[in-house]
């Protein structure tokens, strides 16, 4: 679906406006949604559509996901924590899971970003390389 200039300005607008000290306000969110379907605009389709995508992407890069082959104590989890969120600022949603394919090492998932530092993966590019 093509989106006209004028619909993606107006969604770029609209997000921004959704969104309070850096952060996106989901109370916000739901208002400027109820109040483009009540109103529906010329292209409020398109424009619902893409601020779908916007808010999704902006979820995803606030969201980390750690995976461990063991579980991880407590001081660990809080020094990973501590790492992310100098890197990626404060208000990453954080979830560490136990993943026992990974043999060891972490492997950490923020938004797009993937760090593997697991055995799995090294013993993977070892194969590959011969």
């Amino acid at each position: 679906m093509k989106i006209s200039k004028q619909a993606l300005r107006e969604t770029r607008q609209l997000f921004r406006s959704c969104q309070v000290n850096g952060r996106l306000d989901e109370a916000r969110v739901r208002q400027a949604v109820a109040l483009l379907l009540e109103k529906k605009p010329r292209g409020h389709v398109e424009i619902l559509a893409r601020l779908h995508r916007l808010v999704k992407l902006d979820v995803e890069r606030r969201t980390a996901r750690v995976e461990s082959a063991t579980p991880l104590p407590a001081d660990q989890q809080a020094q990973v924590a501590a790492q992310l969120q100098k890197i990626y600022g404060t208000g990453l949603d954080l979830s560490f899971t136990q993943n026992a394919t990974l043999l060891g090492g972490l492997r950490i998932q923020v938004g797009s970003d993937l760090y593997d530092g697991s055995v799995k993966n090294r013993l993977e590019k070892l194969a590959q390389s011969f």
